[in-house]
Parts: structure tokens; C-alpha cells; sequence
């Protein structure tokens, strides 16, 4: 069986980038700092928009964003402002990017608090993956009692662009839940991670 032969959910579509995203990353556990802020970097870019069209300009924001360093990122200045929302690599719009520089200080704070902002995220699911077993993508739900209070939380934090939404779709994206279909090839295998694998 080829790749493009194996069953996937069916969000994933024909895109290559899509589809590698799809096989490789989504729904893998995460751990890694620099990552999850990463994530949090692109999920609220993403809102109103596709993931698709934020996949094809991450690696503009990683030259953008210093490679998602959250302490780089925190010390942006009006200056790196008015750069970014200059550059066509990137998703121009202020408010996200003015986010994405203030939850850089509120990330390292947590980061300051915990530990790592791995261990705070982490908690909301006790440490280890939600496993569900959706078999229809109607299924799938796009907040939980669990994003709420994660999303409460880091709003009480300071973070902007982090409502339910954007935030079960983070939960889904580093693993914290594996809601890969029953029928995707990609369920069993992330469903044999350890929890603490980040690759």
C-alpha cells in the first residue's frame, strides 16, 4: 500500500503539506517549549482563517518570530511591530502579531511558575493523551470542558487568541488528545506513543 493509498481522516484532503502534517505531526504528544509556543503562534494566526493557509507560511513565521524563541519573541518592540505587519511571509494582521508577542511574556511567566510551560499544559489532562475513538469527523468536538478551563486559564494569564476553539485545536495538534479517526492509519500509531514522546 502506497501512502496516498492508507486511510486518513478526511480533513486531511490531497494537499501535500496537508497530508504530511496529517501523518506525521498532528496528534503526536508534545513537549518540547519552544514548540508548543510554536503552536500557540499558529493556532491564533489561524483563527478565521484555514490551517492550510497558516501550514504554508509557517516557515515565514519562523524567520518572523526567531525561530519561535519565546524569549526572543518577548522582547519585540513597536519596531518589530511595524516589520511584521509589513511582511508578506506572514499573516499581516496587528492584533495577532501584537498576541503572539505578549503571550511570548505571559508564556516565559508560566514557563517562570512551572517549570516549563510543558508541565502547566500538560496538567489540564493529568499528563497523559485523551484517547477518543471518533468515527465519524461529526463527531469530533471543537471545545470541551477541558479546553475551557485551559483557555480560562491562560486568558487569566494574559494570552489573547486563545479561546475554547483555538485551544481544543491545540490540544488536538501536540496531542494532548488523539482524535484521529478509528479508520486512520495515523490512530493506532499515535495511539502507541508514550506520552512523553515529542517527535
Amino acid at each position: 500500500m502506497t501512502d496516498w493509498e492508507k486511510q486518513r481522516c478526511g480533513w486531511a484532503g490531497t494537499d501535500e503539506l496537508y497530508v504530511a502534517y496529517h501523518d506525521t505531526e498532528w496528534g503526536v504528544p508534545v513537549h518540547d517549549d519552544r514548540r508548543l509556543f510554536e503552536f500557540l503562534v499558529l493556532e491564533g494566526a489561524q483563527a478565521g482563517l484555514s490551517w492550510l493557509t497558516v501550514l504554508r507560511k509557517r516557515e515565514g513565521y519562523r524567520q518572523a518570530f526567531a525561530g519561535f524563541d519565546p524569549e526572543r519573541v518577548a522582547r519585540f518592540t513597536e519596531r518589530d511591530i511595524e516589520r511584521l505587519v509589513t511582511n508578506p511571509a506572514i499573516i499581516r494582521n496587528r492584533q495577532k502579531i501584537t498576541s503572539a508577542i505578549r503571550n511570548a511574556r505571559a508564556f516565559l511567566t508560566i514557563k517562570e511558575e512551572f517549570g516549563s510551560f510543558s508541565a502547566y499544559q500538560w496538567a489540564f489532562v493529568e499528563g497523559e493523551p485523551i484517547r477518543n475513538e471518533w468515527r465519524t469527523l461529526e463527531e469530533l468536538p471543537v471545545t470541551t470542558a477541558i479546553s475551557d478551563a485551559f483557555s480560562r486559564d491562560l486568558k487569566a494569564r494574559g494570552f489573547s487568541f486563545v479561546g475554547s476553539t483555538i485551544i481544543y485545536a491545540h490540544m488536538q495538534a501536540v496531542g494532548m488528545v488523539n482524535d484521529h479517526l478509528v479508520s486512520c492509519f495515523r490512530y493506532s500509531e499515535v495511539q502507541e506513543l508514550p506520552a512523553g514522546n515529542s517527535r
